[in-house]
This record gives structure tokens, sequence and C-alpha cells, in this order.
């Protein structure tokens, strides 16, 4: 199951009103399918690709170690950075549907250190991990989730996302996550033309 996001790209939509259209299962559907979308791009390369580092004029990361902020990504560090992300806001909706109102911080946020992150496998696995680790949060939501219950979020956040509740929380990391789909793509195709070149 394909989600589009552009209603929520072009703020036609609050995550409210966006994440109301979509049911547990549907939410279900929608991980398996971006997975096996990462997947099937990873499964095109081998060890060398997963790790290339890429080209990236436009690379700037406020948040990233000293001497990093400027660097691509590879696939190995993508992996890491989407699927920390995804299970995050899992995490977070597994909670507010408890009937738990959950503040902005501290963050449930762990990413696997992506330098460790040294082959086809271990991005696999990593994928695997993740599919099995937020769909296992979603089967906490009790059969009549709090969908009134919100995440206590910046007034900025507020004002450009509007509140945040279970599916919301569930649905916003997925979009992080889609919205890195082109990245994949862009970053894969660079690895196998310099794979390729080099072998």
């Amino acid at each position: 199951m394909l989600i589009d996001f552009k209603p929520l790209e072009t703020r036609a939509l609050t995550m409210l009103e966006f994440a109301a259209q979509f049911s547990q299962d549907d939410l279900h559907a929608a991980t398996s399918t971006s997975i096996e979308t990462l997947l099937n791009l990873v499964h095109d390369l081998n060890d060398a690709a997963v790790i290339f580092d890429p080209l990236d004029p436009n690379a700037h990361d406020p948040y990233a170690a000293p001497d990093e902020e400027k660097i691509g990504w590879n696939i190995a560090h993508l992996v890491a950075h989407v699927t920390a992300s995804s299970e995050e806001w899992a995490a977070y909706s597994s909670i507010l549907a408890r009937g738990i109102a959950y503040p902005a911080e501290p963050r449930l946020r762990y990413e696997t250190p992506w330098r460790s992150m040294l082959t086809k496998t271990q991005c696999v696995q990593r994928l695997e991990e993740s599919r099995r680790i937020r769909l296992a949060y979603l089967d906490t939501w009790p059969d009549e989730p709090h969908l009134y219950v919100y995440r206590g979020l910046s007034d900025r956040f507020i004002e450009r996302f509007g509140p945040i509740n279970a599916p919301a929380a569930f649905l916003y990391g997925l979009w992080h996550e889609v919205g890195h789909h082109e990245q994949f793509r862009k970053v894969a195709r660079q690895a196998k033309a310099a794979v390729t070149t080099t072998a």
C-alpha cells in the first residue's frame, strides 16, 4: 500500500486530518510497502555499494558529528537514519494510543551507528528488524486507541503540522522515511555506477 503524502507536503491537511483516513491495518500495510521498497533497492547492491560515499553538493546536517555535516550519506547511513526516525515515532504512537500524553523530551530515539554497518546483509537485517519493531508498536494499540491524547510539541511544530495523536505520530515517521526514498534511489545509482567502473 502506497500512501500519497502530498496533502501534507502542500499543507492541504493537518496531520490529524490526514491520519484520520487510515486504519491500523493501513499503517501495517504502508510500513511493509516502504520497507519492501528499500529492500528492493538494496537487493541490487553489493557490500561495496552500500558503503559507497556519494557526491552530494547540497549535503548539510547541522546535527551530524563534527566534520560530517556536509558529507553525502551512503546507503548504510540512510538505512540507519530512516529506520531510527520511523521507530521513534512508532514508539510515540504506542504511548499515545494507550492514553498517555507524551512530552517533546526526552526523545525515544536510538540510531544504529552507521559506520558499523559495512555490508548489504547488515542493511537488510536493519530494515527487517525495523519492520518487526514498528509493526510490534502498532500491535500495542488497544482495540479502541485514545485518539484525543496528543504529544506535547513546540508551538512552531503545532502551527505547521497541527496536534499529533497516535495515528498521526506513526504516519509522521513513515512520511519522513518515504521522503528519503528518492535519495536512496539517487545514491544507489551513483553507487552502482562507481562500483561497476572500479570493478
